[in-house]
């Protein structure tokens, strides 16, 4: 799962929601340039409630406290590092998912992937990491 897009691979993302540690990013961007503290904090990973969540449904919940805060999301770029699958064609589709969680038009984010040239635990596919950049506007 990455970005809301269930990507057909023969390895997956382990973790405590369903992993897609994109969106993650993209959770962490929002609340960190609002103040408003970070993802393990609002959705800790030792909470039953939160087991197997839909990541979109966590920034769902947070767009609305945003909201509620007097933000409005203006643009949002994540970047993906992973050495497999290869990402380029799921790209409109990842960028249209989080669009749509995020209320804005699918040209208010950017989803690239990169990979590290066989180097890291990215390189290794042992894993894949994720970092998003964000603009609030004062709503």
């Amino acid at each position: 799962m990455l970005c809301g897009l269930e990507i057909d691979h023969e390895r997956g993302l382990t973790g405590h929601s369903d992993a897609d540690v994109a969106t993650h990013a993209v959770i962490d961007a929002l609340l960190g340039a609002a103040g408003m503290g970070d993802i393990g904090t609002l959705f800790p990973d030792t909470d039953p409630a939160f087991e197997g969540v839909s990541s979109l449904g966590l920034l769902g919940d947070v767009v609305a406290r945003l909201a509620a805060a007097g933000w409005s999301v203006g643009n949002v770029d994540v970047v993906i590092v992973a050495e497999r699958p290869k990402l380029a064609a799921h790209r409109p589709a990842m960028a249209g998912l989080l669009a749509a969680a995020l209320g804005v038009s699918s040209d208010a984010v950017g989803v690239k992937a990169t990979t590290t040239e066989g180097m890291g635990f990215e390189g290794r596919a042992e894993g894949i990491s994720a970092t998003a950049v964000c603009l609030l506007e004062r709503a």
